[in-house]
Parts: structure tokens; sequence; C-alpha cells
């Protein structure tokens, strides 16, 4: 009886014990053991090659001439430089139907007081004529604050509601309003940055940033040179629609253009002044639309490989009898990277 009940117990002591077949020694003649360590990395020489084989740089860009937009335009009818090397354009196409996201940044400091309610207005009827099916568009605010009004959206009413609510903030009352009445916090660039770095930066497509402001910037922690960097990192085009009450400034002057063009002609978008004028202000977004329906893409590979991440000026032409409209540089690629 013993020897039985010793029996059982072996067996079942072998029918539970763990699993140690992984530890113990092959044998000679049999299979080598799976291996639990991790695959080898791969070879420097792939992670490259795979960088180099999607690092396409995207262009969008507008030509014209004295009668208007050109449309009709062949990629051998444009020649491409970077950093005065010649490159070879890969793809060309014109872009009319490729999605659209729109950043609509409004200034809402105490110096746009008078000019505020034609800014909702023709920010919203803008909106309506241009968003498509595919498209979505954001608005910000920015004062002494910015503050993301609405998010992501195809429903222009969504943002037409939202321009509505806006309102002015001069921080009266809270030490933000300096005792010349001039507001001390209008966070322009950091507007621009948050909307480029947050916002835009991981959007694929057509991606378009229009500020109504007058231009001045006051307390950001972002300046004119990293709000500008990041823009062109996010490949976003900047459109300045510069409105102003001009006597909010009196004798102070006044100096905001200066800035905004260097913004906007270095993303490939431009300046378009409109005082405090309401029909020039609807006019500047028809031509807004304009150059979105009759834009461009090329795209290269540089010559330049080296994944650095510095800047490389672009110069783009189409004929000396056009003005092309495009942005001045990228930054390479740097790190994990894989797309400009």
């Amino acid at each position: 009886m013993r020897s039985l009940l010793a029996f059982a117990a072996l067996l079942l002591a072998s029918l539970t014990a763990p699993v140690l077949w992984a530890q113990e020694a092959p044998s000679p003649s049999g299979p080598p053991p799976a291996s639990n360590a991790p695959p080898p990395p791969e070879q420097d020489d792939a992670v490259t090659t795979l960088h180099q084989n999607v690092n396409l740089v995207d262009i969008y860009f507008t030509a014209r001439d004295k009668q208007g937009f050109i449309t009709n335009l062949a990629k051998s009818d444009c020649a491409l430089m970077e950093d005065k090397a010649p490159q070879t354009i890969k793809n060309f196409t014109q872009e009319k139907k490729l999605p659209l996201t729109i950043g609509i940044l409004l200034d809402t400091s105490g110096s746009q007081q008078n000019v505020l309610p034609l800014e909702q207005q023709a920010a919203a009827e803008f909106l309506r004529d241009v968003l498509k099916p595919k498209d979505e568009a954001f608005l910000i605010s920015f004062d002494i604050n910015v503050d993301l009004l609405a998010d992501y959206t195809n429903r222009a009413s969504e943002i037409s509601r939202a321009l509505n609510k806006a309102s002015i903030n001069t921080g009266a009352g809270t030490g933000s309003v300096t005792g010349t009445g001039t507001p001390r916090g209008t966070l322009l660039y950091d507007a621009v940055f948050l909307a480029s770095h947050d916002k835009l930066s991981n959007e694929a497509g057509r991606k378009v940033i229009i500020i109504l402001t007058d231009g001045e910037d006051q307390g950001s922690q972002e300046t004119l040179k990293s709000a500008t960097e990041a823009a062109q990192k996010a490949n976003s085009i900047v459109y300045v629609i510069l409105i102003a009450d001009r006597g909010f400034y009196g004798g102070f002057g006044y100096s905001g253009d200066r800035d905004m063009d260097r913004l906007a002609t270095d993303t490939g978008g431009r300046v378009i002044n409109v005082g405090n004028n309401g029909r020039k202000l609807e006019d500047a977004f028809a031509q807004i639309q304009d150059e979105l329906r009759t834009q461009y893409l090329l795209s290269y590979t540089p010559t330049n490989e080296k994944a650095d991440g510095t800047y490389r000026k672009i110069d783009l032409s189409c004929g000396k009898a056009l003005k092309v409209q495009a942005r001045k540089g990228y930054y390479a690629i740097s790190g994990g990277d894989a797309q400009q």
C-alpha cells in the first residue's frame, strides 16, 4: 500500500512540476534551442537608406503674371535650387482637391476693439465658401492668453459661432494694461507657434494659417524666429491680414507690418494690408481663396543627404515673367523625422 501511495505521489509531482525543458542542455544531434534574445538592430546603412528614400520635400506654390494666376504650368517650366545646388523635381501637380487644414488666428487684444466685428463677419463668410467635405478648420484667439475657441471641424457654422463669442481681452483690472492704456500682452508669436507645433505639425496635406491682427506682439515667450521656424517645420503657409485701428496707437508709432511680412514671406504666404476697411477685408479673404484654388505641389529628394536638421534655402523659378510665391526654405530631417 505504501509503495502504491508513493508511486501516486511521485506521479502527481511529475505532472505539477514546472517545465524546465528550455533550460536543459540540448542534445548534440538535436536542433538548437529557441532564443529569447531580441533580434539584432538594423544596420545604420539600412536606416540611412530608408530615410533617404522617403525624404521628399514638398513645396506648395502659386505663380502669377500681370494678368493673374497661371494654371497651366508643367514640371519642365520650373527650376529648383537648394542652397544654390540644382535639384531634380520628381512630382509636379496642381492641387485643387487635396484636403485643406486652416487655422484662423484672431487678435482679440485691446487694439482690435473697433475692428473685431469686421473680422468675425469676414472670417465666417470665408470659411463658408472655402471649406469642402474633406477640409477642416480651427480657431485660436490671442491677447494676454492664447485660447483654442474651436477645435478641428468641417462645419463652418461651428467656427462662426465661436467667432461670434470672441471678445476683446485687455486684462483690465488684472495688471495686464500699462498706465498708457497700451495692452501689455498680445501673444501673437506664441499663438503662431502653438498653432504650428501643436495643431498642424502632424497633419497631412495643405496647411494654412490665417492671422487677423495689427501685427504687434507683446509678451510672447516665443520670438518671430521661433514662430517662423515652427510654421516652416509644419510646412504651414502663413497669411497675415493686417487690420489695424491705427488711431489706437496715437503718437506711439506702429511697426507690426514689417515683422508680419517676414513671417508670411518665409513660409510661402504674404501680407494683405486692409487698414480698417471692411470691403478690403472681404477682398483679402477672396484673394487667399483664389490662391488656394490655383496652388501647385512639387516634391523632390534633396541632393544634400545629411540628416542634420539644418535650414536649407530654396529658390524656385518658373520663368522671368512670373512671380512665384513659395516658402523660402525648410529644415532637414533629424533623428526620427522622415518627411518635410
